[in-house]
């Protein structure tokens, strides 16, 4: 661990371009704590690394790696995690959506003792602006009956922008091949494993630029079979390995 590093905030990206840079701006203007910013693509021709690269060269404390485990963002997520130098790591979008504001207060969680911190839009306080409403009817549906039928610690479980204790990750593992469902992994899993859990609200709004990389008739099934995973008793590492295994290599 880097000395005096409190948190490594990973960013999957595709093909952002300079449409990254208002994001990166407002996470360097919001982050007080000692962090460094790991952004996370699937191939060096990617638009996104040589802006990266020209942002970098004036900000130490941002990094571009080249994920090597498979294309998309749960392994570029997964990269990041991996890569990260601090016990603390926070998941945010590139496209500007989440507020970075809450990122210190994530953290904070983290370092209080939650193993999962969770920015969210659904509860007194959050609030998401624009987006496909649908989407984010689902989202809400799927967030506030987990919390009201399992106690999950979060309205807003399947919110990517999370904080994480690190070696909680590294413990239960990562099962997500696909799509942004990692965040609803791990709660699941946290939940499943009687982790603490806990929330801060947050403002989401819709990106004013670029193109969102969502494919939500794709992801649905991926995200449904975390939200089922959720439910049921207590188990032990090796039984959630095991059940986590089952249900992703069926």
């Amino acid at each position: 661990m880097t000395e005096g590093l409190r948190a490594s905030i990973v960013i999957p990206a595709y093909n952002e371009g300079e449409d990254i840079v208002p994001g990166l701006d407002r996470i360097f203007e919001a982050v007080h704590l000692d962090a460094e910013v790991l952004v996370v693509v699937d191939q060096a021709s990617d638009t996104t690394v040589p802006v990266v690269e020209r942002y970098a060269a004036d900000e130490p404390r941002l990094k571009i790696l080249i994920n090597s485990y498979g294309r998309g963002p749960a392994y570029a997520i997964r990269y990041g995690i991996d890569h990260a130098t601090s016990e603390t790591v926070v998941v945010t979008m590139a496209d500007g959506c989440d507020d970075p504001r809450q990122i210190d207060d994530l953290v904070r969680l983290v370092e209080r003792g939650v193993v999962v911190a969770a920015a969210s839009r659904y509860m007194p306080g959050g609030q998401q602006v624009g987006g496909p409403r649908f989407k984010s009817f689902l989202s809400r549906t799927a967030g506030i009956t987990l919390q009201l039928f399992t106690n999950a610690g979060t309205r807003d479980a399947t919110n990517s922008f999370k904080a994480y204790n690190a070696d909680f990750v590294r413990q239960v593992g990562i099962n997500s091949k696909d799509g942004f469902e990692i965040g609803l992994e791990l709660t699941a899993k946290a939940r499943r494993l009687r982790q603490p859990v806990a929330e801060i609200p947050t403002i989401w709004l819709d990106r004013a630029f670029g193109e969102s990389n969502f494919k939500l008739a794709k992801w649905i099934p991926k995200y449904l079979r975390w939200y089922r995973f959720a439910f049921g008793r207590k188990l032990s590492l090796d039984e959630l390995h095991a059940l986590a295994n089952k249900i992703t290599n069926p």
